[in-house]
Formats: structure tokens, C-alpha cells, sequence
């Protein structure tokens, strides 16, 4: 999940690859109603049931009321989930694709009720890991990277499922952003946006307030800004991993990180000492 833009379907379609490169089961769920194009088809596609496209031709919605329409049609249709999820053993690793829209996991508490549903506390006994991607670009804007992580940790208390924090798009940064820097980023606190508020202090000189562009650097927007920095550093919940999707070995340092959320290894069935060395006795005799 994350912001629109955020890289989820391209992180999605890299960690398929990975798994697929190591022979590990996938079964990959697209949950956006309004996506089109894939680089790997989904196994299961919500569009199968409800297409965003459908519901505002219909319902004379916008795109966000017809999202929220499609969600709530398919809480009210999970057993189209569940059958499709009930005969996959723990060997599979399921990949849900959400859209980018925020409210669907903060406003509108349609994600935390699909969320029960698919967890231990619901039918199917699904361990997750939610994944909250936060484009790297934003740490160049600190007030933007700020109300990102505050997006992040609000996903954090509303899912109350394990979480990863992942900063994506590492490429893109890279020379752009020195890596001393950068490291700041991965554990947020209010520090980044003091330092920040000092620096541009000694830029901006005098400022005339009647220019639209002065909001965005007055003083009540800088306290707001500490305020929010303030409260994530209260509450110390969020702390970023990096990812570059061109990268196998960072992708598959994410995948870890999942796969230690979710206990997978620990839920394989343990195999014999032996068995391999049984099959390999087999195919010789025959």
C-alpha cells in the first residue's frame, strides 16, 4: 500500500520475479479496481467482480466514491476472496496489490475490516505483513516526507497487522542526495525538520506575505510541520527500509523482512533428513 505513485504495482511485479528466481509459490491478488496493465497477470483480479470503470458509468460516481463503492461491493462479496484463497497451503506467499488511495485505510475503514478478514481473527488464518511505500523523492521536500510517514503510521494503528515502512525509488535519488543524509530518513524525528526550518531561515530574508507562494513557508505552516514531526517522534513507531526494485539483492532484503513478519519459515512443514536422498535413490533405480 502507499500513495499513488509509490512504485506498489512495480515493487509487486519485482517481488514475483524474485520468488519465481528462488521457486517459491505466489498467488498475486490485484485489488485495484482501476488498474490495466500488468507485467504478471493477476492470479486474482478484482476487477473479475467490480471494475472502477463500471461503477462510475453506472453510480454516477467520481473516482474516489466509486473506489470506496468498489470496496464496500466487495466486503459485501467475500466469499469471492475466500474461495479463491482457502485451498492455498503455507507454502504461498499472497500478494495483495491495493490502490493508492489513503481513505480506504484511514478515513473510510474499509482495508482494516478486509484486513480481519483475512487474519487469524477471520476465516481464512492469513498471517500479513502490510508494506507502506513512500516514494524517496519526498525526502527533498522534508514538510511532504513528514505527511507521508504521518500516512504511514496512521496504516500502522488502523491495520494492527505486522508493518514495513519501505522507501522506494531508491534510484532515483541516488547523487542527488548524499548518503549520511539520507540515513537520517530511515529513522524519523523532528531534528530532520529543525534543521530543515534553520537553513531555509538564512535563505528566505524578508517575505512578502501577499505572495501565494509565502503560505507554504510562514510561520504557521513551519509549526504545523514541527507538529506533525513532533507527534511521529512521540509516538518513535515508524523507521523506513530501501528499496531499488533494479536490485535483487535489495529486493530480496525486503522480502526477509516480510518473511521474518509473518513467521514463513517457521510454518513450513519440516522435511526428513533423508527425503532427498530417498528421491535420489528412486529416480536412479528406475
Amino acid at each position: 500500500m502507499g500513495p499513488a505513485g509509490a512504485g506498489k504495482t512495480t515493487f509487486c511485479n519485482a517481488l514475483i520475479q524474485h520468488l519465481r528466481l528462488n521457486k517459491r509459490s505466489c498467488f498475486y491478488v490485484n485489488l485495484d479496481p482501476a488498474a490495466e496493465d500488468f507485467s504478471y497477470e493477476p492470479d486474482l483480479d478484482i476487477k473479475d467482480l467490480i471494475s472502477l470503470e463500471d461503477v462510475m458509468e453506472e453510480m454516477s460516481l467520481g473516482p474516489n466514491g466509486g473506489l470506496i463503492y468498489c470496496f464496500e461491493f466487495l466486503l459485501q462479496n467475500l466469499e469471492w476472496l475466500t474461495e479463491k484463497l482457502d485451498p492455498l497451503t503455507e507454502e504461498y506467499l499472497i500478494i495483495l496489490d491495493l490502490p493508492g488511495q489513503i481513505e480506504l485505510h484511514t478515513h473510510v475503514p474499509v482495508v482494516p475490516t478486509l484486513v480481519k478478514h483475512l487474519t487469524r481473527f477471520g476465516s481464512l488464518n492469513v498471517s500479513l505483513c502490510a508494506a507502506y511505500l513512500l516514494e524517496s523523492t519526498f525526502v527533498i521536500d522534508r514538510a511532504k516526507f513528514f505527511a507521508g510517514t504521518l500516512s504511514a503510521m496512521s496504516a500502522m494503528i488502523m491495520l494492527e497487522i505486522p508493518h514495513i515502512n519501505i522507501l522506494s525509488k531508491m534510484d532515483l535519488v541516488k547523487g542527488s542526495v548524499p548518503k549520511r543524509q539520507l540515513k537520517r530518513f530511515l529513522e524519523p524525528d523532528v531534528t530532520l525538520l529543525e534543521d530543515d526550518n534553520s537553513a531555509n531561515a538564512q535563505q528566505r530574508g524578508h517575505v512578502d506575505p501577499a505572495k501565494a507562494g509565502s503560505v507554504m513557508g510562514g510561520s504557521s505552516f513551519s509549526r504545523l510541520n514541527k507538529a506533525v514531526a513532533q507527534l511521529i517522534d512521540d509516538f518513535s513507531m515508524v523507521s523506513f527500509l530501501q528499496l531499488d526494485v533494479q536490485d535483487e539483492d535489495s529486493v530480496g532484503g525486503i522480502l526477509s523482512y516480510i518473511d521474518d513478519a509473518i513467521q514463513f519459515h517457521e510454518a513450513q512443514e519440516p522435511r526428513e533428513p533423508n527425503d532427498g536422498i530417498a528421491d535420489y535413490g528412486d529416480d536412479m533405480m528406475e
